[in-house]
Protein backbone atom coordinates (compact mmCIF):
# COMPACT_ATOMS: atom_id res chain seq x y z
CA UNK A 1 0.00 0.00 0.00
CA UNK A 2 1.73 3.21 -1.15
CA UNK A 3 1.40 6.45 1.12
CA UNK A 4 1.30 9.71 -0.57
CA UNK A 5 1.66 10.62 -3.76
CA UNK A 6 4.21 9.82 -6.00
CA UNK A 7 4.80 13.25 -7.47
CA UNK A 8 5.46 14.57 -4.17
CA UNK A 9 8.13 12.08 -1.64
CA UNK A 10 10.15 13.43 0.73
CA UNK A 11 12.80 12.34 -1.00
CA UNK A 12 11.86 14.71 -4.39
CA UNK A 13 10.70 17.69 -1.77
CA UNK A 14 14.36 17.99 -0.88
CA UNK A 15 15.28 19.01 -4.30
CA UNK A 16 12.84 21.84 -4.73
CA UNK A 17 13.53 25.47 -3.66
CA UNK A 18 11.35 27.38 -1.04
CA UNK A 19 9.44 29.12 -3.72
CA UNK A 20 8.76 25.69 -5.41
CA UNK A 21 7.67 24.13 -2.07
CA UNK A 22 5.37 27.07 -1.21
CA UNK A 23 3.61 26.62 -5.11
CA UNK A 24 3.23 22.77 -4.02
CA UNK A 25 1.65 23.63 -0.69
CA UNK A 26 -0.61 26.31 -2.59
CA UNK A 27 -1.69 23.20 -4.99
CA UNK A 28 -2.47 20.63 -2.53
CA UNK A 29 -4.60 23.16 -0.75
CA UNK A 30 -6.83 23.90 -3.66
CA UNK A 31 -6.83 20.51 -4.47
CA UNK A 32 -7.97 19.77 -0.91
CA UNK A 33 -10.42 22.47 -0.73
CA UNK A 34 -11.96 20.57 -4.20
CA UNK A 35 -12.22 17.61 -2.70
CA UNK A 36 -13.70 18.57 0.49
CA UNK A 37 -16.53 20.30 -1.84
CA UNK A 38 -17.00 17.22 -3.87
CA UNK A 39 -17.46 15.12 -0.54
CA UNK A 40 -20.08 17.35 0.37
CA UNK A 41 -22.00 17.55 -2.98
CA UNK A 42 -21.61 13.65 -2.56
CA UNK A 43 -19.37 13.83 -5.95
CA UNK A 44 -16.40 12.11 -4.29
CA UNK A 45 -15.15 8.89 -6.23
CA UNK A 46 -12.00 8.57 -4.14
CA UNK A 47 -12.22 9.00 -0.68
CA UNK A 48 -8.68 8.26 0.13
CA UNK A 49 -7.53 10.68 -2.20
CA UNK A 50 -8.57 13.27 0.61
CA UNK A 51 -6.14 11.43 2.66
CA UNK A 52 -3.01 11.28 0.61
CA UNK A 53 -3.34 15.20 -0.38
CA UNK A 54 -3.45 15.98 3.51
CA UNK A 55 -0.12 13.99 4.15
CA UNK A 56 1.22 16.16 1.26
CA UNK A 57 0.60 19.10 2.98
CA UNK A 58 2.08 17.83 6.11
CA UNK A 59 4.72 16.60 4.18
CA UNK A 60 5.66 19.94 2.56
CA UNK A 61 5.09 21.74 5.71
CA UNK A 62 7.82 19.80 7.91
CA UNK A 63 10.22 20.59 5.02
CA UNK A 64 10.30 24.01 5.50
CA UNK A 65 9.91 23.61 9.07
CA UNK A 66 13.01 21.56 9.07
CA UNK A 67 14.93 24.20 6.67
CA UNK A 68 13.56 26.84 8.98
CA UNK A 69 15.34 24.56 12.01
CA UNK A 70 18.78 23.76 9.79
CA UNK A 71 18.06 20.62 9.95
CA UNK A 72 17.66 20.36 6.15
CA UNK A 73 20.16 22.01 3.69
CA UNK A 74 18.62 24.98 2.34
CA UNK A 75 18.23 24.74 -1.37
CA UNK A 76 19.56 27.19 -3.41
CA UNK A 77 17.53 27.45 -7.10
CA UNK A 78 20.03 27.40 -9.94
CA UNK A 79 21.66 30.62 -11.77
CA UNK A 80 20.82 31.28 -15.01
CA UNK A 81 23.73 31.60 -17.10
CA UNK A 82 24.32 34.90 -18.48
CA UNK A 83 24.30 35.50 -22.08
CA UNK A 84 27.21 35.45 -24.43
CA UNK A 85 27.66 38.87 -24.98
CA UNK A 86 27.02 39.73 -20.75
CA UNK A 87 29.62 37.16 -20.22
CA UNK A 88 32.38 38.44 -22.72
CA UNK A 89 31.58 42.34 -21.57
CA UNK A 90 32.23 40.90 -17.85
CA UNK A 91 35.44 39.03 -18.81
CA UNK A 92 37.11 42.01 -20.42
CA UNK A 93 36.35 44.20 -17.75
CA UNK A 94 37.87 41.37 -15.28
CA UNK A 95 40.64 41.66 -17.79
CA UNK A 96 40.97 46.03 -17.32
CA UNK A 97 40.55 45.64 -13.64
CA UNK A 98 43.79 43.37 -12.93
CA UNK A 99 45.39 45.24 -15.40
CA UNK A 100 44.96 48.03 -13.39
CA UNK A 101 45.55 46.20 -10.36
CA UNK A 102 48.83 44.82 -11.99
CA UNK A 103 50.32 48.74 -12.39
CA UNK A 104 49.19 50.10 -8.80
CA UNK A 105 51.48 47.38 -7.33
CA UNK A 106 54.25 47.69 -9.75
CA UNK A 107 54.41 51.57 -8.70
CA UNK A 108 54.09 50.40 -5.02
CA UNK A 109 57.12 48.36 -5.51
CA UNK A 110 59.10 51.29 -7.00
Amino acid sequence: MAIGSKELASKQLDGFDKDRLVEELRKAKEELFNLRFQSATGQLESHGRLRVVKRDIARIYTVLRERELGIRPEVVAPVEEAAPEKAAKKSKKKATESEAEAKVAEDDAK
